[in-house]
């Protein structure tokens, strides 16, 4: 340690060649919001000084900004459906090169298997995950999960230096009424001295301050200024989210100006892999800012030096001395095309293509829960039949940019068609087949702002317990779609006319695949053009958007296993009633 100081210190003085030096870059200061001109000088993967030095590599970068390389503070791998290996490869040629995790998808479906199996797996990366342990699995007492998480089964991975606190605490209800367990999590945190995240849309007045009081940090779920104030007021961090179902950015730009961004990040949350590959990652999200006409600068902080603060990420997030040499040459803020990538001095993407070579290590039959995770009998279409009988109907509206969602009722008209389904009137059926623990349980509901007029779309992938959800405009191909992802070990899936047309398997954990991006991409493409040919709302993602009308924590109206499930009261409603 003594000898590698002495070198830092020899290098930082210029007495001593650096072991790289990026020349003549427009250096963006995080501290100050200002752009020095002159050198950056790494040593032994640390940035040991700015000014003007020699190094045995030297690049040229005049004209090029320097930024810290991009921190995603809130982002759930499995849902890009890539391997964490192959979740890196894909970011990584976009400037991100550290994200904060949260994997309770795959806690939902293996418990700690599926956690030990996400650090496993994302091991050695030239990217940094760090984690936060799932906090609600399930996200409700009322939800079937294939795991139940208890505060005991939490406790031991805070040793663990990756794992940075505990995530989401999505059962805000609950946490503002002092449930045991939930409490008993929040202070195992608290013991170990990590951050808490929030997730609490709409929560507002005196719960709020209550769930704040309780150690709350943040929250992701802001869907307009006027929430993410009245949070910021209170001293929570706001994560401004921009994934692929959840847009709130638009609404929250206020956030990026000085009065507020030093108190706010930059978050993905959820996205899918084609919008990595055709959109970018947090680079997206800078540019989308500047293109508003925000600040880079602030834009940058709030995706750098931001996050690391929040979640004590140590040397992170910042260009200076002492710090991590995790780099970005950028060659314009207003267009902010990321050029060069650099973890911990060494160069690993160039001009949007990995030059680091990324394996993974993990072996399916090292992890069986997560390779084979269903425990089901095939569905049939009668599987999908009412249960209740009424003139009213209760159904779930999507709306675009959003999962919110809204309760709509409307006249029940089945002797017009006994199933329910009215696709002239944009209204199909949706079910939740239970897939963990066998049960047979199959809730079935309605909903509204979805599109299809032909077929049914299912998908492993529905939050948070990762049942299979399906949609459709009859119960035949309903069934179809549903047992090819059987099939597949988990995925999504097509049906028309009794057949299967198209589909993607996700057979870790029902999740993901260990194809890369691109591949991955062009699938879910060929998918989706398919589901708008069959009349999928235009504006909304087929897949991303189903997957949340199973989320029984964001208001009003869900489908869950044993029916439709009212988000307020927390309690199951009929699908059709008087």
């Amino acid at each position: 340690m003594k000898e590698n100081l002495n070198d830092l210190i020899e290098a930082a003085r210029g007495i001593t060649q650096a072991d790289l030096v990026l020349k003549n870059g427009m250096i963006l200061n995080v501290f100050t919001g200002e752009i020095e001109s002159g050198d950056i000088a790494v040593k032994d993967g640390v940035i040991v000084g700015i000014g003007s030095y020699s190094g045995r590599e030297e690049i040229d970068v005049t004209d090029k900004y320097i930024c810290p390389g991009l921190i995603d503070g809130h982002i759930h791998i499995e849902s890009s459906m890539l391997s964490p290996a192959e979740f890196a490869k894909a970011v990584i040629p976009h400037g991100t090169t550290a994200v904060v995790a949260d994997p309770h998808e795959i806690a939902n479906v293996a418990g700690v298997e599926g956690i030990r199996y996400m650090m496993e797996a994302s091991k050695d990366l030239p990217l940094d995950i760090f984690y936060m342990l799932p906090s609600c699995v399930p996200a409700t007492g009322m939800d079937e999960s294939g795991a139940d998480l208890k505060a005991e089964d939490l406790n031991g991975f805070y040793e663990e230096e990756r794992v940075r606190g505990l995530a989401e605490l999505m059962n805000s209800y609950g946490t503002v009424r002092c449930d045991g367990e939930i409490l008993k999590k929040i202070e195992g945190a608290v013991a170990a001295g990590k951050a808490i995240d929030g997730h609490a849309p709409g929560l507002s007045g005196n719960e709020l301050n209550a769930y704040i009081a309780a150690g709350v940090g943040s929250d992701h779920e802001c869907s307009d200024i006027d929430e993410a104030l009245e949070k910021l007021r209170r001293g929570q961090w706001i994560m401004i989210r921009e994934g692929t179902a959840a847009k709130n950015m638009d609404k929250l730009l206020p956030l990026f100006d000085d009065t507020y961004f030093n108190r706010c990040m930059l978050v993905t949350d959820d996205k899918h892999a084609g919008d990595i590959v055709e959109l970018g990652h947090i680079d997206y999200l800078i540019r989308k800012a500047v293109r508003s006409g925000k600040s880079a600068g602030n834009a940058v902080k709030m995706a750098s030096l931001n996050p690391s603060l929040y979640f004590g990420l140590g040397k992170r997030g910042a260009l200076a001395p002492g710090y991590i040499a995790d780099m970005l040459v950028v060659s314009g803020f207003d267009l902010f095309k990321v050029e060069k990538v650099f973890k911990n001095g060494k160069l690993v993407a160039e001009n949007g293509v990995l030059t680091a070579d990324i394996k993974s290590s993990v072996k399916p039959q090292d992890y069986p829960g997560i390779y084979n995770s269903f425990n089901m009998d095939p569905v049939k279409p009668g599987d999908f039949a009412l249960k209740q009988t009424g003139s009213k109907k209760r159904v779930i509206e999507v709306l675009k940019g959003e999962i919110l969602t809204r309760e709509i009722i409307v006249p029940a008209e089945l002797e017009l068609n006994p199933t329910g389904i009215q696709t002239d009137k944009d209204i199909l059926k949706i079910a939740v087949i239970e897939r963990h623990r066998k049960t047979g349980h199959i809730g079935v509901g309605f909903v509204k702002g979805y599109g299809l007029q032909s077929g049914a779309i299912a998908s492993s992938v529905a939050h948070d317990s990762h049942n299979i959800i399906v949609v459709g405009t009859n119960e035949d191909d309903m069934a179809a779609a549903a047992n090819e992802v059987l099939k597949n070990k988990g995925g999504l899936a097509i049906a028309e006319g009794g057949e299967v047309k198209a589909s993607l398997a996700l057979p870790i954990a029902g999740l993901m695949c260990e194809t890369d991006a691109v591949q991955t991409e062009d699938r879910l493409i060929e998918m989706k053009v398919m589901a708008k040919r069959m009349g999928c709302t235009h504006g909304i993602d087929p897949f991303m958007t189903l997957a949340f009308t199973a989320l029984p924590v964001i208001p009003e109206v869900r489908i869950l296993t044993q029916g439709m499930f009212d988000v307020k009261s927390q309690s199951y409603v009929p699908a059709v009633f008087d």
